[in-house]
């Protein structure tokens, strides 16, 4: 029986998401509750609009050429793609048969032990992993959530081998300090399936979405991090073993 997906929103020639062009489809629905998401109307799972496989595939089909030239493809992204793990499974599937290279953008915070999330994983050939914060008690409070399922997920991903990117978010007087690199550091050292860490600077481009919702946005006031902190963030990690860049 097939399944269909809540999309929040499609971007048709992404850059960021991963390698070369990419057809990017933002799930709806998200559990964490980052005080600096840029995406804050991603986070209702009843949200945004319903689409069928067919129809998502039939987008998908006319951006192929660039993708393919580029050597890009399509990224789940969100909210949390993972909630909506059986329709990306298939949608990842019907990619993989055209030929065309797929990558989850996820928080990792999911339950691991779901044979869907197998099957999800099978079909993928990127996952680029957001670890917001390897501090359980800071991360709770930038996050909402403790950060063990998504280090549990990393865990998972080390062991099973799967092309991972990690992206790291340097938000100033959260992220951006030598202890919390240090943990990060540590903590991927051993997992040889990571090619690259990403810094990834705060920005405040999603501040206006908080505002239209009539909510208080938590981090006003707080400005991206300078080139420095970034140069400063990459030479602590590198020595631990992964590429880093920004």
């Amino acid at each position: 029986m097939s399944v269909n997906a809540r999309i929040h929103s499609i971007e048709s020639c992404g850059t960021v998401d991963g390698p070369g062009i990419r057809f990017i489809a933002f799930f709806q629905g998200c559990l964490m509750r980052c005080l600096y998401c840029h995406n804050r109307d991603t986070w209702n799972t009843h949200g945004g609009h319903e689409m069928t496989l067919p129809a998502l595939m039939q987008e998908v089909r006319s951006y192929r050429h660039y993708m393919r030239a580029s050597g890009g493809g399509v990224t789940a992204s969100g909210g949390e793609a993972i909630l909506q793990a059986e329709f990306v499974r298939d949608w990842f599937r019907a990619c993989q048969a055209e030929g065309i290279h797929t990558c989850l953008d996820t928080n990792g915070f999911v339950r691991r032990y779901d044979p869907v999330i197998d099957e999800l994983l099978a079909a993928t050939d990127l996952v680029m992993l957001d670890l917001k914060q390897l501090n359980d008690e800071i991360h709770h409070a930038l996050v909402g959530v403790s950060n063990q399922r998504t280090l549990a997920f990393a865990r998972y991903l080390a062991g099973k081998n799967v092309r991972t990117w990690i992206r790291y978010v340097v938000v100033p007087g959260w992220s951006d300090d030598d202890a919390s690199a240090h943990l990060l550091g540590a903590f991927t050292r051993d997992m040889h399936n990571i090619e690259k860490i990403e810094l990834l600077p705060y920005h405040e481009l999603g501040k206006h979405k908080w505002q239209t919702l009539g909510e208080p946005y938590a981090l006003e006031g707080v400005k991206p991090p300078p080139a420095a902190t970034l140069a400063r963030l990459k030479e602590i990690l590198e020595p631990y073993g992964h590429p880093v860049v920004y």
